[in-house]
């Protein structure tokens, strides 16, 4: 793949993982509650806190989106950020049965977006003379 190419679909993995990450934790959470909510019952604050960080976090990525190479150091947060949330998460899955639904919802979707992007973005910056 090019590395044009490659830059073409980064800035769309960019855009998805930006919407996802801004609109869709709340709606997902509301179809599928035992794949992507930790504290069902009631009120959590611990959803709301969530919902707030992956937010920002969205609308940084699709900012990023516009010139990926200037924002690769948020990028590889985001990379190595979901890999250790997802990782923790999926170990308490394990741990605690009762949040088993948990690996085939947000600890998968973390996962595949840190392998995603990390497979999409370039290691450095091309150096033209």
């Amino acid at each position: 793949m090019t590395e044009a190419a490659r830059i073409k679909y980064l800035r769309v993995a960019l855009v998805a993982v930006g919407l996802t990450f801004t609109f869709g934790i709340w709606p997902l959470g509301i179809v599928w509650p035992s794949g992507w909510v930790w504290h069902e019952s009631g009120r959590s604050e611990y959803l709301e806190m969530i919902l707030g960080i992956y937010a920002t976090l969205g609308v940084f990525l699709m900012l990023a989106a516009r010139d990926p190479m200037a924002h690769r150091s948020l990028i590889w947060f985001t990379v190595w950020s979901s890999i250790v949330h997802g990782g923790i998460m999926g170990i308490q899955a394990v741990t605690n049965t009762r949040h088993i639904g948990h690996l085939w919802g947000d600890v998968f979707a973390l996962l595949a977006v840190a392998g995603v992007l990390a497979v999409l973005t370039p290691r450095q910056a091309s150096i033209t003379k």
